[in-house]
């Protein structure tokens, strides 16, 4: 019953986040975050534990993370695009925080 809540539950989001997917680096954005939400859901399901709802940063807000379970990794260019971490407070549930994070090959303005 767990893994059928959980597929469901990747089923939903992953459709939700092909709405995101239309140019070309919002295809790669798309496809990153639908993996990170497959593999937390198949993580959740292993470890017994509810597939996290994902909740979008505002400035300032606090997060008690113990121990980060997975990351997005950055963006190969120099544009700023969504990011997710997903991770374990202190009472050992799992929480994923979406962000938006500047890729790495930016100018250093040198």
């Amino acid at each position: 019953m767990k893994t059928l809540n959980a597929l469901l539950a990747v089923s939903i989001l992953s459709l939700s986040s092909l709405a995101l997917a239309e140019g070309g680096s919002d295809r790669v954005y798309g496809q990153m975050i639908r993996n990170n939400q497959q593999a937390m859901a198949q993580y959740a399901a292993e470890n017994g534990k509810a597939v996290p709802e994902i909740v979008h940063y505002k400035y300032g807000m606090k997060l008690d993370v113990k121990k980060v379970v997975s990351s997005t990794p950055a963006n190969k260019g120099c544009g700023v695009g969504p990011s997710r971490m997903t991770y374990e407070d202190s009472n050992g549930k799992l929480n994923t925080v979406e962000y938006r994070l500047l890729g790495e090959n930016c100018p250093n303005g040198s």
